[in-house]
């Protein structure tokens, strides 16, 4: 295929854009007006709240009364805060909608405020009451809530000390926001001239870009410059690092927490050793990796192979053109392994239902997201473009959060209607594994064929290689300040320097300036969550493998785990799935899956 050039086109205002190319909030609400009623509403209803203070040790049913309260309350909630987000996301300049978002920020806070007491009430019941209450019939429905949350009574304090530790909670934001500005706000790095010789802004967002250049001049270029401007401010960096590990560590002293580690998996009931079989299981794949940087190398006609070599395609010339509709019905077509049910309604979802807001329009949020609410559709807000491939795996990617929200809120409870954060992204890379799989079956040629299997090693190499990269630093980092080893811009330099070349290989040209991007990847400020990246895509290609492989079970089994939402651990909806995350083999077998497809890879090029 020859490369198409797409037309400059401004982008149409809001108004203009047709109906049936926009989402339809119309379930949460018919209009703004409505919209303001239920805010006004769900404004005065929260001090009922209120009148169960001190009373939940009196009787089951009066701790089953306050929790139905607080679930209607936080359902009334996700309606009003869906509504306004979602207006809010069509047009980031509408000052209506701006002040919509405020608003409910404030509302959610005063509701936290007014519900503050529940759980310390309920972790401070005595223990034979309690045991009595989860006997009772009349608390089923809340049974496995009210039990999760008793696993935090040896972590909860005294009522002053929590009150200590909550009038910190914005002090301890501080080195995460402190590095967002300064990152997003202050940093200048100067201009890059392109291929076509144009001068154009580096920045935090085009600097990936840049990378993707052709012309390796370009890329290095982009690269020094970028890292200079972290050169030259790493102390600063290094003490910001520094402050939120000795933040993370507090906290979990202070909550009674063996490390800083163990506190962070607490809450996703997930031990140390789902997180350290990840790591053990990358690291003995790693020869593959440094098998496909080699073919880089050879590929491009390198001397050296750097890191600005690493985001070039190997593929040349490709080029695409999926209409939205299209692309709706090739990601149906390759979701038809799911069966009849899951098919129609994400068919209809996509189409007739009007789940996705599909283009972009002046003052359009960037990127995509998909939005789950209770009792109403999920939705999507995509930039679709038909030129770009990325945009299909896109859809297909949100369309898998919004089928799981979709199956999850019609078989749970509200209360048990959310998936868990560490499930979050199993459904949405399980829609982009077998989409993968659809496509390469329907390649046309080598060429075709070989530009599908590049995308699906990087896409390997970026999620689950290099985020467990980045979470053996997280850990080594943290293990060592709890240590009481200091840490300065040398030591955390010279941790990064060691796993780059564990991670790259001998055959890697490091350059000294990469080592500084230890202080640059904003989730070390925002520690252990990263690894839940490698976890997630490594389930969902075991997942998407057992589906692709199996029958009618394999296929109802994925389903379950749509359905589980979070009625039960997230360990637990896993196994039953078919993946058990609490030993290497889900991850051992994307290592495989990521060798054998540098192994197909290199035969074709």
């Amino acid at each position: 295929m020859e490369l198409e050039m797409s037309d400059c086109k401004s982008p149409l205002p809001r108004q203009k854009v047709l109906e049936e190319h926009t989402w339809n909030l119309k379930p949460l609400f018919k209009s703004d007006a409505a919209w303001e009623k239920a805010f006004k509403k769900a404004e005065s209803e929260l001090p009922a709240i209120g009148v169960f203070k001190g009373k939940l040790s009196k009787s089951a049913a009066k701790l089953l009364a306050c929790c139905r309260l607080s679930t209607s309350i936080h359902l009334n909630l996700e309606k009003i805060g869906a509504y306004a987000q979602l207006k809010y996301a069509e047009d980031i300049t509408n000052p209506l909608y701006q002040g919509m978002v405020a608003r409910f920020s404030r509302l959610a806070m005063l509701a936290s405020e007014a519900e503050s007491y529940i759980n310390p009430e309920i972790q401070a019941i005595p223990r034979k009451i309690m045991d009595g209450y989860l006997k009772d019939p009349i608390l089923a429905e809340y049974k496995a809530l009210l039990k999760d949350l008793l696993r935090y009574r040896p972590h909860v304090l005294t009522p002053a000390e929590e009150r200590l530790l909550a009038m910190q909670g914005e002090v301890s934001e501080a080195p995460s926001k402190i590095f967002d500005q300064l990152t997003d706000g202050d940093l200048v790095f100067g201009t890059v001239t392109d291929e076509n010789g144009k001068e154009s802004a580096l920045t935090q967002s085009s600097f990936v870009t840049f990378l993707e250049s052709p012309k390796r001049s370009v890329r290095k270029e982009a690269f020094e410059k970028y890292y200079q401007v972290f050169e030259s401010h790493k102390y600063s960096l290094a003490s910001i690092l520094n402050a939120s590990l000795l933040q993370d560590i507090y906290y979990a002293r202070a909550r009674n927490f063996p490390s800083a580690r163990e506190s962070a998996l607490f809450a996703d009931r997930l031990p140390v050793s789902v997180y350290d079989s990840l790591i053990t299981a990358v690291r003995d794949g790693l020869p593959s990796v440094h098998r496909y940087y080699a073919l880089r190398k050879r590929v491009l006609r390198l001397k050296d192979i750097h890191f600005y070599d690493t985001y070039q395609p190997l593929v040349k010339g490709m080029s695409v053109s999926i209409p939205y509709e299209e692309a709706v019905e090739t990601i149906c077509d390759a979701m038809g392994v799911l069966g009849n049910d899951y098919v129609g309604a994400l068919r209809k979802g996509l189409t007739a239902d009007r789940w996705v807001d599909r283009y972009e329009n002046a003052g359009k949020m960037s990127g995509a997201f998909s939005y789950g609410v209770y009792g109403c559709p999920p939705y999507i807000l995509m930039n679709y473009e038909d030129k770009v491939l990325n945009s299909m795996f896109t859809l297909a990617h949100e369309a898998g959060h919004s089928m799981h929200s979709y199956y999850s809120m019609r078989r749970q409870p509200p209360q048990y209607a959310s998936y868990p954060i560490f499930l979050a992204e199993i459904a949405s890379t399980f829609n982009e594994q077998v989409l993968g799989h659809r496509l390469l079956e329907k390649a046309k040629n080598k060429k075709e064929r070989a530009f599908l299997i590049n995308k699906q090693i990087d896409e390997i190499r970026g999620t689950i290689i290099r985020q467990t990269m980045f979470a053996e630093f997280e850990k080594r980092i943290h293990e060592q300040a709890e240590a009481g080893i200091p840490m300065t811009v040398e030591s955390f330099r010279q941790i990064y320097r060691d796993l780059l070349n564990d991670y790259f290989g001998t055959g890697f040209a490091i350059d000294d300036s990469l080592e500084l991007e230890c202080f640059r990847i904003p989730h070390f400020y925002r520690a252990f969550y990263v690894f839940k990246y490698a976890t997630g895509l490594s389930a969902a290609i075991a997942l998407a493998q057992q589906v692709l492989g199996g029958g009618s079970r394999e296929r109802e089994q994925y389903l379950q785990f749509l359905s589980a939402g979070g009625s039960q651990p997230p360990l637990v909806t896993l196994k039953k799935a078919g993946v058990d995350l609490t030993g290497p083999d889900a991850v051992c077998d994307a290592m495989t899956k990521f060798s054998s497809l540098v192994d197909e890879l290199e035969s074709l090029l």
